[in-house]
Protein backbone atom coordinates (compact mmCIF):
# COMPACT_ATOMS: atom_id res chain seq x y z
CA UNK A 1 0.00 0.00 0.00
CA UNK A 2 1.36 3.64 -1.23
CA UNK A 3 0.20 6.53 0.65
CA UNK A 4 1.54 10.14 0.37
CA UNK A 5 1.12 12.79 2.78
CA UNK A 6 1.27 16.39 1.77
CA UNK A 7 1.58 19.51 4.09
CA UNK A 8 0.81 22.46 3.10
CA UNK A 9 2.08 26.00 4.54
CA UNK A 10 3.52 26.80 7.90
CA UNK A 11 3.46 22.59 8.50
CA UNK A 12 7.33 23.22 8.10
CA UNK A 13 7.31 25.17 11.35
CA UNK A 14 5.97 22.14 13.51
CA UNK A 15 7.95 22.00 16.98
CA UNK A 16 8.58 25.95 16.86
CA UNK A 17 5.50 27.24 15.65
CA UNK A 18 2.50 27.82 18.34
CA UNK A 19 3.86 24.56 20.76
CA UNK A 20 0.54 24.39 22.27
CA UNK A 21 -1.49 24.15 19.38
CA UNK A 22 0.52 22.35 17.02
CA UNK A 23 2.83 20.65 19.75
CA UNK A 24 6.42 20.61 20.34
CA UNK A 25 7.85 17.14 17.41
CA UNK A 26 8.77 18.28 14.43
CA UNK A 27 6.56 16.59 11.65
CA UNK A 28 10.52 15.10 10.18
CA UNK A 29 10.52 13.42 13.74
CA UNK A 30 6.91 12.54 13.76
CA UNK A 31 7.04 10.87 10.05
CA UNK A 32 9.66 8.62 11.26
CA UNK A 33 7.45 7.33 14.34
CA UNK A 34 4.93 6.23 11.80
CA UNK A 35 7.11 4.80 9.08
CA UNK A 36 8.25 2.22 11.81
CA UNK A 37 4.33 1.99 13.48
CA UNK A 38 3.30 1.36 10.16
CA UNK A 39 5.84 -0.84 8.38
CA UNK A 40 3.58 -2.16 5.63
CA UNK A 41 2.91 1.19 3.91
CA UNK A 42 5.13 2.47 2.09
CA UNK A 43 5.24 6.49 2.51
CA UNK A 44 6.01 9.40 0.42
CA UNK A 45 6.18 13.10 2.67
CA UNK A 46 6.00 15.86 0.57
CA UNK A 47 5.40 20.04 2.22
CA UNK A 48 5.50 23.02 0.41
CA UNK A 49 4.33 26.73 1.19
CA UNK A 50 3.39 27.27 -2.28
CA UNK A 51 -0.26 26.61 -3.56
CA UNK A 52 0.68 25.57 -7.08
CA UNK A 53 3.28 23.18 -5.99
CA UNK A 54 0.80 21.18 -3.43
CA UNK A 55 -1.71 21.50 -6.49
CA UNK A 56 0.89 19.48 -8.78
CA UNK A 57 2.09 16.97 -5.81
CA UNK A 58 -2.01 15.71 -5.73
CA UNK A 59 -2.12 15.61 -8.87
CA UNK A 60 0.82 13.61 -9.86
CA UNK A 61 0.22 11.07 -7.03
CA UNK A 62 -3.58 11.44 -7.11
CA UNK A 63 -4.00 8.55 -9.75
CA UNK A 64 -1.00 5.83 -8.65
CA UNK A 65 -0.94 6.00 -4.88
CA UNK A 66 -3.78 4.01 -2.43
CA UNK A 67 -4.43 7.39 -0.87
CA UNK A 68 -3.78 10.43 0.13
CA UNK A 69 -3.64 12.56 3.00
CA UNK A 70 -4.00 16.00 2.61
CA UNK A 71 -3.35 19.04 5.44
CA UNK A 72 -3.72 21.64 3.27
CA UNK A 73 -3.05 23.88 6.30
CA UNK A 74 -4.62 27.88 5.52
CA UNK A 75 -5.35 26.76 1.86
CA UNK A 76 -7.69 24.53 2.87
CA UNK A 77 -10.25 27.34 4.07
CA UNK A 78 -9.00 29.74 0.52
CA UNK A 79 -7.91 27.82 -2.50
CA UNK A 80 -10.72 26.37 -4.87
CA UNK A 81 -7.54 25.26 -6.73
CA UNK A 82 -7.01 22.23 -4.13
CA UNK A 83 -10.49 21.58 -3.38
CA UNK A 84 -10.54 21.46 -7.47
CA UNK A 85 -7.46 19.27 -7.83
CA UNK A 86 -8.88 16.62 -5.39
CA UNK A 87 -12.45 16.34 -7.49
CA UNK A 88 -9.97 16.17 -10.11
CA UNK A 89 -8.38 12.65 -9.17
CA UNK A 90 -9.18 8.82 -7.98
CA UNK A 91 -6.84 8.30 -5.46
CA UNK A 92 -9.16 9.05 -2.07
CA UNK A 93 -8.06 11.66 0.10
CA UNK A 94 -8.42 11.99 3.70
CA UNK A 95 -8.43 15.89 5.25
CA UNK A 96 -6.04 16.08 7.81
CA UNK A 97 -5.92 19.09 10.64
CA UNK A 98 -3.69 18.79 13.94
CA UNK A 99 -5.84 21.19 15.96
CA UNK A 100 -10.00 21.50 15.73
CA UNK A 101 -10.44 23.99 13.18
CA UNK A 102 -13.80 24.64 14.49
CA UNK A 103 -12.61 25.89 17.83
CA UNK A 104 -10.73 28.75 16.65
CA UNK A 105 -11.49 31.73 14.51
CA UNK A 106 -14.78 31.76 11.88
CA UNK A 107 -12.66 31.66 8.51
CA UNK A 108 -11.32 28.03 9.49
CA UNK A 109 -14.72 26.98 10.01
CA UNK A 110 -14.74 26.74 5.63
CA UNK A 111 -13.00 24.01 3.68
CA UNK A 112 -12.84 23.89 0.20
CA UNK A 113 -11.43 20.14 0.32
CA UNK A 114 -14.26 18.28 2.36
CA UNK A 115 -16.70 18.05 -0.25
CA UNK A 116 -14.45 16.25 -2.38
CA UNK A 117 -12.66 14.22 0.85
CA UNK A 118 -12.99 10.75 1.16
CA UNK A 119 -13.19 11.84 5.36
CA UNK A 120 -11.80 14.46 7.31
CA UNK A 121 -10.23 13.80 10.71
CA UNK A 122 -9.32 17.08 12.79
CA UNK A 123 -8.09 17.97 16.50
CA UNK A 124 -6.22 14.76 17.91
CA UNK A 125 -3.00 16.21 17.82
CA UNK A 126 -0.71 14.45 15.06
CA UNK A 127 -2.61 11.51 16.22
CA UNK A 128 -4.99 13.42 13.19
CA UNK A 129 -2.63 11.50 10.80
CA UNK A 130 -2.42 7.84 12.68
CA UNK A 131 -6.50 7.82 12.38
CA UNK A 132 -6.07 9.05 8.94
CA UNK A 133 -3.95 6.13 7.73
CA UNK A 134 -6.25 3.78 9.74
CA UNK A 135 -8.83 4.87 7.50
CA UNK A 136 -6.82 3.23 4.39
CA UNK A 137 -6.21 0.40 6.47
Amino acid sequence: MKISIINGPNLNLLGKREPEIYGSLTFEEYFEDIKKKFPSIEFTYYQSNIEGELIDKIQEFGFSYDGIILNAGAYTHTSVGIGDAVKGITTPVVEVHISNTFSRESFRHQSYISGNAKGVVLGFGLKSYDLAIQSFL
